[in-house]
């Protein structure tokens, strides 16, 4: 075996992904560019990971050389993604972390609506656990507290769209007007 491929690595996550119970991708993200770097590639892993894991009762499993935990709930499956040396723990520490974070912005409903809802608090929550392969955090207090400051910082709401929208139109309603006098005022000298 390579000595390189022993040697400890930041780098400890090469995928993260959750799957409806049907099997299809609902947020994905693959953070080393050569584990499967066409979209069919990591689909037909996903699908694969998928009927190999839904119907078990384990935690823990390996396919194509890869250390894969995952977890379900109602009716999603969470799947974390490490190459075959990677500590099960460590993955295992990352799935906890973003399926109780998840729980906590997902007000304990975590099932697939809620949270085709609100994925940009998912994809917020991820980026704050793994950061381009990267375990940043995996303490899902800290992970809540990072993300609702980010969102208290610059909220975007329906209701702060719709007044940004009102805003601008009110603003080109403004300058059509101007110009409409502008126009007037030179046809009349």
């Amino acid at each position: 075996m390579d000595s390189t491929s022993l040697e400890p690595s930041l780098y400890t996550v090469k995928a993260l992904f959750i799957l409806d119970n049907d099997g299809n991708r609902l947020l994905s993200k693959y953070y080393d560019r050569e584990f499967y770097p066409s979209m069919k590639e990591q689909k037909n892993f996903e699908r694969n990971v998928f009927n190999k894991t839904y119907k078990a009762d384990n935690e823990i499993a390996f396919l194509e050389g890869m250390t894969i935990v995952y977890k379900s709930s109602i009716d999603l499956f969470f799947y974390v993604v490490g190459s075959s040396q990677e500590n099960e723990l460590m993955l295992m520490s990352v799935l906890n972390c973003l399926f109780e974070s998840l729980s906590q912005i997902l007000r304990k409903n975590v099932e697939r609506r809620c949270l085709l809802d609100n994925m940009e608090g998912v994809f917020l929550v991820v980026d704050e656990i793994i950061d381009g392969g990267v375990i940043l955090e995996s303490d899902p207090q800290q992970v809540l507290q990072k993300v609702n400051y980010r969102a208290d910082e610059n909220p975007l709401s329906e209701q702060s769209v719709a007044q940004h929208i009102t805003e601008k139109l009110a603003l080109t309603t403004n300058v059509l007007q101007s110009a409409k006098e502008q126009i007037k005022w030179s046809i009349l000298k």
